[in-house]
């Protein structure tokens, strides 16, 4: 087997505050094969966007503490200088974010922004420059591109923004594309257009996707590989199929549970997780989900509450983040 495309190994991420040190992500290690999609799920404050944030290289090493390596087709983009990872930025990797009206410039024509991300990475005219873009949002399904290019973003409902983004991402053909939440704040119909319309490029392109969500629904439909993050650890990593159809982590089977589903026999009240996510400033000790844990008890000698459980395999390819005997993570009840 190849490499994989992109790996994340010991990622650490902390914020030096007045109020304390805030720790966003704490050892997080991952990789994504070539042409694969890679789904990072969890409550918001879990670390996922700072994760996409560190691998863009878009946190400010002044203000906020990394180490860790991220490797991307063979290249630590850690031991870059800036100007290096800018350059890849855009071309090599790419991402979108998840509110499109505050990341398009309100005083400038979208076509012009489009066309600015071309000139950035390639020695074209702006005459090409403006066709690669009207084929962009073409290609991203907008109606009369050669009129759209002119417009401001205000003139352009949610979805559209999104579409531009996601043109605006793949204009130069990146090789890894981040998604964070890019179907936040829209309505559902417009949400499966998005996540099929990022699915069908990926599809065409090859390229391989971050996809960051707290919508399940959208994991299951485009996520090959699944990872749970929360308190910024990730606390469960698996298929697809290990994470829908054998889920062991107490926290993994509560965000499952939270999840209304079509096909059950009455309509029942969600099962949601107790309590609030932990603060970043002041982390639990132990294990950083047992004060909302239901099976806490279910571990003798307080492991849960004094000792920070490993990142361990369960199966091949299935790592859980837990003190639970491997035969006893199974909620009650059954499988979610």
């Amino acid at each position: 087997m190849s490499d994989p495309f992109l790996v994340v190994e010991d990622l650490n991420v902390s914020f030096p505050t007045e109020d304390g040190l805030v720790q966003a992500v704490s050892g997080s290690s991952f990789s994504v094969e070539q042409g694969q999609t890679l789904a990072i799920v969890g409550e918001s404050g879990s670390g996922k966007s700072v994760t996409a944030q560190a691998i863009m290289g878009l946190l400010n090493r002044n203000s906020a503490a990394i180490s860790g390596s991220v490797v991307l087709d063979g290249t630590d983009l850690f031991t870059l200088k800036d100007d290096d990872v800018r350059k890849l930025r855009g071309s090599t990797m790419a991402m979108i974010f998840q509110d499109p009206l505050s990341s398009l410039h309100p005083f400038y024509r979208i076509g012009d922004q489009l066309i600015e991300a071309v000139q950035v990475h390639a020695r074209v005219s702006k005459s090409a420059a403006r066709k690669r873009a009207i084929d962009a949002l073409d290609h991203v399904g907008i109606p009369a591109p050669d009129r759209r290019v002119d417009d401001y973003p205000h003139q352009l409902s949610g979805g559209m923004r999104q579409r531009v983004m996601i043109a605006m991402a793949l204009i130069n053909s990146p090789s890894l594309l981040i998604a964070d939440e890019p179907t936040t704040a829209l309505d559902v119909t417009v949400q499966a257009q998005i996540t099929e319309l990022i699915t069908t490029l990926q599809r065409e392109s090859g390229t391989t996707l971050l996809m960051i969500t707290h919508d399940l629904g959208v994991v299951a439909d485009m996520a090959d590989e699944v990872c749970v993050m929360y308190g910024g650890r990730i606390v469960e990593y698996g298929s697809v199929d290990d994470i829908y159809y054998r889920p062991e982590h107490p926290y993994t089977h509560g965000l499952l549970a939270s999840v209304p589903r079509l096909a059950a026999e009455r309509v029942e009240r969600l099962d949601p997780i107790p309590g609030n996510p932990p603060s970043l400033i002041n982390l639990p000790t132990g294990c950083v989900f047992h004060p909302r844990c239901t099976r806490r008890a279910d571990v003798p000698g307080n492991l849960c509450v004094t000792e920070e459980p490993a990142l361990s395999a369960s199966n091949p390819g299935h790592l859980v983040r837990c003190h639970l005997p491997v035969g006893a993570r199974t909620p009650a009840g059954g499988a979610s």
